[in-house]
């Protein structure tokens, strides 16, 4: 009777084989012995050949990003530090995130203009055309601004600029933005609303000092509230887009980071931000370019045909409300990672509080323009934009001074006249 041993080295079909007994079939286990261990080395060497070329893989392409990024060395650290010096008396090094944005570029000029230290940080993403992006990033360049060119997802370029120089606030305006572009491209907003905030938070908790943080949230947080004007102790729990959600997202980030840790932060909630450098998927914008062109603009119309009207709000009124909230930020009071005492938590309105009918809108543009509109009106589609909004701005009144003073009128005008200069027209006529 075969061995169970025998069973199972060797298969058991009749007529394949036959097994020798004594020598025979020792010899004939030694030599599958043999020749099984052989495959099994080869089997190994294989796999750490395998393992080794992974390896060296990785290290090429670690070391291929290490040299091909943006950013590092001792002439990039320079460029940092220069551009974060102060210049003023109680200054601060701000780090703005989003800087060759529409509010980032002019926020940016106006600290650098009054002696603060500015480093910038941009992904020059595509959203809308790049070269406006990088044309802004000339003009801060121009003043002394240096932008990073990098993702705040990217934790290690965090850690090297805070390595590199002790911001004492980070001005966040970095974002995903545009309520009706969420349906297109949902991961976007995600990656960059919550994942980049949330990295920013992390690298800002464990930095020392640990910096005050201002960030911009959205008027889109009020979603379907119906109370007006909007007030800060208004509900926020229906947000009617995906980008608003994130901004309401963000603001509750925001506060477990504030709470746990220590951070000081202030949310404020753009209210319809226009004016020049600004971005040209808003209406303001694209109504400008389709009257000069002779196309037509789509004008969206509410419930029952009402007017959409919005609380539009000049670049400079907001840049003022930027620069009040980091002076009266107060201190962070984390160190370590560990929070010391309470530390400031504060959201803000920033509007003009008085709304104006996109209609009205046009009408001035129009006039500013010496062109008449080619008028489509369609009714608003269920795209996650609101009615109306309107700001209650009475608490950044009080704890700042905040005051808008330009009117859609004015505000207007002195976009057109930009607008006219950058894309080179002559009395309504591009220039060749």
């Amino acid at each position: 009777m075969p061995s169970a041993l025998e069973d199972e080295l060797f298969p058991s079909t009749p007529g394949k084989f036959k097994i020798e007994r004594g020598h025979g079939m020792n010899r004939q286990f030694h030599r599958c012995f043999a020749s099984t261990s052989t495959m099994f080395l080869w089997a190994l060497f294989l796999i750490a050949l395998t393992a080794s070329y992974l390896s060296f893989q990785s290290f090429v392409d670690s070391g291929s990003r290490y040299f091909s990024a943006s950013w590092g060395g001792i002439q990039w650290e320079k460029q940092v530090r220069n551009s974060a010096q102060i210049h003023r008396s109680g200054g601060m090094s701000v780090l703005v995130t989003g800087a060759a944005g529409f509010v980032g570029t002019h926020v940016s000029l106006a600290l650098k203009r009054r002696g603060d230290g500015v480093v910038g940080i941009d992904n020059f993403n595509s959203y809308y055309d790049p070269s406006l992006k990088k044309a802004r990033r000339s003009l801060l360049k121009s003043h002394g601004v240096f932008i990073v060119e990098g993702d705040i997802n990217d934790n290690r370029l965090l850690d090297k600029l805070f390595d590199t120089v002790a911001f004492t606030h980070v001005m966040h305006l970095a974002a995903q933005a545009g309520v009706r572009y969420a349906m297109e491209n949902p991961h976007s907003y995600v990656h960059s609303n919550i994942a980049g905030l949330v990295t920013l938070l992390e690298v800002c908790k464990t930095a020392n000092p640990q910096p005050s943080i201002v960030w911009a949230s959205s008027s889109s947080v009020y979603g379907l509230n119906d109370n007006v004007p909007f007030s800060e102790s208004d509900r926020t729990d229906q947000p009617a887009s995906l980008y608003a959600a994130t901004k309401k997202a963000g603001e509750e980030i925001t506060h477990t980071y504030n709470h746990i840790y220590g951070l000081s932060v202030t949310g404020l909630r753009f209210f319809t931000v226009y004016g020049p450098w600004g971005r040209p998927d808003m209406a303001y914008f694209s109504f400008t370019r389709n009257i000069l062109q002779g196309k037509p603009i789509t004008i969206y119309r509410g419930k029952n045909r009402v007017d959409l009207a919005r609380d539009f709000t000049y670049i400079d009124d907001i840049v003022k409300g930027c620069l009040g909230s980091l002076d009266t930020s107060g201190k962070s009071t984390g160190s370590g990672g560990k929070k010391r005492g309470p530390a400031p938590y504060r959201i803000f309105n920033l509007g003009n509080t008085s709304p104006v009918t996109v209609p009205t809108l046009v009408s001035i543009l129009e006039r500013h323009l010496k062109m008449k509109a080619k008028k489509n009106f369609v009714d608003m589609p269920g795209n996650g934009d609101v009615p109306f909004t309107h700001a209650n701005i009475s608490l950044a009144r009080r704890e700042f001074g905040y005051k808008p003073t330009t009117d859609l009128q004015t505000g207007l005008k002195k976009f057109v006249r930009w607008y006219l200069s950058y894309y080179g027209y002559n009395h309504g006529k591009p220039v060749n």
